[in-house]
């Protein structure tokens, strides 16, 4: 199965719902520390088989990393080990930084 893209604005529509997504970051902690979207949960990409048991996909997850490259591939991974409803953030926190919110630093 493919992975299922979402745009930057497309998140910020689904984190305006009562039942908010799963947000996953892949990056690393120093990454995370100079961005990152509010709410989201850190797990490295080296760390996702040890700890997939602290992903939750069942309102929905989206796996984010610096430009979508980690993230397309923590997605493709979780859906292959049997999780649903994934989502790549297209363009990753940078895209959410110039696209949603300016106060989100590029790097």
């Amino acid at each position: 199965m493919s992975v299922k893209q979402l745009s930057a604005k497309e998140l910020q529509k689904k984190l305006q719902e009562d039942v908010k997504p799963f947000l996953l970051d892949v990056r690393e902690s120093f990454e995370f520390d100079l961005a990152h979207i509010e709410g989201s949960q850190l797990i490295p990409l080296g760390e996702i088989p040890d700890r997939m048991n602290e992903i939750n996909s069942s309102k929905g997850c989206v796996v984010i990393c610096h430009h979508g490259i980690r993230s397309h591939q923590v997605a493709a991974y979780l859906d292959y080990h049997g999780f649903t409803n994934i989502y790549n953030l297209s363009g990753g926190i940078d895209a959410w930084s110039v696209n949603c919110d300016s106060t989100v630093s590029r790097y």
